[in-house]
């Protein structure tokens, strides 16, 4: 990090993937992709029917080797030239990656890794070509699901965000509807008197003082980045 930059922490929602193609159930009424959202992204579906969910983060890991970062996501890698940058995601794809951000934190797993079920600190990433994985499939040793957080689930990575929140210099939301928690959550972390923006088309009602940019993501971006940059 060089010292005269400033620290901006990004956190990133389903808005961020969406011009990209990524679909998610809060699209489609509590439907992903035809299945009631419980069966396919919830602790009690996995036991129900691990088959299931191992078939339907397949299905979605395909999906995903289709899609490509969008401007916006590019455009949040271009500000690392101006800022010491984290990006926080609700996101389980890779795009951000993709598009070049180094400092990444997933707080609901990622889509193109496994973890050991006996091990949850084990984790595996899964290459083209190799991205299928069942209740049978075994890694060194292990049998696997999916690297996800489910619902029903503890969400790992939240204190490690709310320290990034804490020590922002810059704060800003995009592409989430602020209904989802604890992400929703981290904006009551923010030190008094930080800087925040807020950038989505439909956006939320917030408190006074954040700055409400509402626009797409990847045009809400272009004007973020003539606000703050130097």
């Amino acid at each position: 990090m060089e010292e005269n930059k400033k620290k901006l922490v990004i956190s990133t929602g389903a808005g961020m993937s969406a011009e990209s193609g990524i679909k998610t159930f809060r699209d489609a009424g509590g439907l992903w992709e035809e299945y009631p959202v419980m069966q396919v992204a919830s602790a009690d579906g996995f036991s129900a029917n691990p088959a299931l969910v191992h078939e339907f983060y397949n299905k979605r890991r395909t999906e995903l080797l289709k899609a490509q970062p969008n401007s916006g996501h590019t455009g949040l890698f271009k500000l690392e030239e101006y800022f010491d940058t984290y990006i926080i995601t609700q996101n389980i794809d890779n795009l951000h990656e993709r598009a070049g951000s180094k400092n990444v934190l997933h707080l609901h797993g990622e889509l193109m890794k496994v973890r050991a079920l006996d091990n949850e600190s084990l984790t595996f990433e899964l290459k083209p070509g190799k991205l299928e994985t069942s209740p049978d499939t075994i890694i060194d040793g292990h049998r696997v699901r999916p690297h996800i957080v489910f619902f029903q689930e503890a969400v790992p990575n939240f204190e490690p965000a709310v320290k990034l929140v804490q020590e922002a210099d810059i704060f800003v939301i995009i592409g989430t509807s602020l209904n989802v928690y604890p992400a929703a959550s981290l904006l009551h972390y923010v030190r008094p008197g930080t800087p925040v923006y807020y950038i989505d088309p439909n956006p939320a009602a917030v408190p006074p003082g954040i700055n409400v940019i509402a626009l797409p993501a990847t045009k809400g971006i272009e004007v973020l980045t003539q606000k703050i940059c130097p």
